[in-house]
């Protein structure tokens, strides 16, 4: 396969969406394409944690195109767009710069492979699975009739768009035989028989599993493999829960620690100069729940769960107040410290994606931010 001479932010776009679906981010959240021309070209991207000022005089310097944050810069309604305040002056000197700004949120929170998935493995957990509990309707069994001989292509086009996946498994699908009937008007150019003519033929229904995220990337590659001018398929909404995707991960510890030892592995695991415990730090810890940035909604997830220990940031008073009535102690790494890392480990995920597409380009991890919080000792 020859190697793109450019990329287009739209496919820039695409890569990103591959990895982190927008469908899995929450309904008040603003993940994709923030600021930017679709039609621009990008070359360089600098992968973040905030939009900031800081981040766009940085892709400034490197000569970056694109900006891709975890934190939107764009997360509530503007009232007004002036350089007077702190988002307004990002907009004003992105677009005099040519930069476009895109972000991967609670779709990157999500997502299997992502965020917490990271935390989690940074941490030492094993066998980490979501904590949130996966909500329903994120599937639909997708049914469709094709003629025998040409199974094979659809199939291939349907997997190929992300259908067909169920746990560990892919390219899962069922077949069973038939006879469709069909009659074309004098418009119709059938691909079996003639305008006019009532047509049998031995055909094939085809049954697999599709992310709702997913379906009309699905759906528009299986038409076009379809050998069919009108393709006969049914979409049915299923209730099956996705268990792999979700807030938060949960997993054990390879042998149990005391909650002092733990939080000390955490600190240098994060790099982080402190943190804050809540709990009898000789409790030993051996099942651990983690949540990048602010986390302390999963608390009575956690305790369903059987979770001795909760890391996350952003823990108010009473929060901790109600942990440790309930006995769950928790690590507050902070909101910085628990999402920072995701800069080196997104950049280097969708760089390997266009490497294996052969897109030509470069992504950058941006390196000078830092937490807000200075901690005194």
């Amino acid at each position: 396969m020859a190697k793109a001479k450019t990329l287009k932010l739209t496919a820039l776009v695409g890569l990103l969406n591959r990895l982190c679906p927008p469908g899995l981010a929450e309904e008040w959240d603003n993940v994709g394409l923030q600021l930017g021309d679709p039609d621009a070209e990008i070359a360089r991207v600098l992968v973040c944690l905030d939009a900031e000022e800081i981040a766009i005089s940085e892709a400034e310097r490197l000569g970056a195109q694109a900006v891709i944050s975890h934190h939107p810069l764009l997360h509530r309604p503007l009232k007004r767009l002036t350089p007077g305040d702190e988002t307004g002056r990002v907009i004003f000197r992105a677009i005099r710069s040519g930069i476009a700004v895109l972000s991967a949120h609670t779709n990157l929170d999500r997502v299997a492979d992502g965020l917490n998935d990271w935390l989690a493995e940074r941490l030492g957990l094993n066998d980490s699975q979501p904590l949130e509990t996966p909500q329903k309707g994120s599937f639909y069994k997708l049914v469709v009739f094709v003629p025998q001989g040409h199974e094979a292509e659809v199939l291939d086009a349907i997997f190929a768009a992300g259908g067909g996946q169920v746990g560990a498994y892919d390219r899962c699908s069922f077949r069973s035989s038939g006879t469709g009937s069909f009659r074309g008007n004098e418009t119709t150019t059938p691909f079996i028989g003639q305008p006019g003519s009532t047509e049998e033929t031995d055909e094939l229904r085809l049954e697999t599993i599709v992310p709702s995220d997913l379906l009309p990337k699905v759906v528009a590659r299986m038409l076009k493999a379809h050998p069919y001018e009108e393709v006969a398929y049914d979409l049915i909404p299923l209730a099956n829960r996705r268990s792999d995707v979700g807030l938060g991960r949960i997993g054990r510890l390879a042998e149990p620690l005391s909650l002092q030892l733990f939080a000390d592995q955490v600190r240098q695991q994060l790099q982080l100069p402190a943190l804050r415990l809540v709990g009898d730090q000789q409790r030993l810890i051996s099942k651990v729940a983690v949540c990048g940035g602010s986390g302390a909604s999963l608390i009575g997830d956690a305790l369903r769960q059987g979770a001795d220990c909760l890391v996350t940031g952003d823990i108010k008073y009473h929060d901790a107040q109600r942990a440790r009535a309930e006995g769950l102690t928790l690590i507050d790494a902070g909101h910085f410290g628990t999402e920072q890392f995701m800069v080196t480990e997104l950049a280097g995920r969708l760089q390997q994606a266009a490497d294996e597409r052969r897109l030509p380009v470069e992504f950058i991890e941006m390196t000078a931010e830092q937490d807000p919080f200075t901690t005194l000792c």
